[in-house]
């Protein structure tokens, strides 16, 4: 369960585990750049940069959730993400958050696990 808010509702923090995060580098090539100057003549969404960042957010999500995992949490609480350009052609992108381990409060509810 990754959430961007501090507490899950139905749920409990029973231990909060640490910082954890997850990091990808993407490199923007020289065909997305060329594609991508071209586009910006006429204006509009820049399709290549839009699917780069999908994919780097996912992918740091993904390696949070690892992190996560590997720690014995099975929920990370107050999610965010950061980025950072290095050079011209690099972006930095981050997902962070706090490694936790929930239970229900009462009742049947089912915990998700981190996946």
């Amino acid at each position: 369960m990754l959430l961007t808010s501090n507490h899950a509702p139905g749920y409990k923090i029973d231990k909060v585990l640490g910082l954890v995060y997850g990091i990808t580098v993407r490199s923007r090539g020289i065909g997305g750049n060329i594609m991508a100057g071209l586009r910006s003549i006429a204006g509009g969404e820049i399709n290549e940069y839009t699917e780069m960042a999908q994919q780097a957010r996912q992918q740091a999500l993904d390696r949070l959730a690892e992190h996560a995992r590997g720690l014995g949490a099975n929920a990370v609480v107050s999610v965010m993400f950061d980025s950072t350009e290095i050079g011209t052609t690099m972006d930095e992108i981050i997902a962070f958050g706090t490694a936790v381990v929930v239970s229900p409060v009462s009742g049947p509810q089912e915990l998700v696990r981190l996946t």
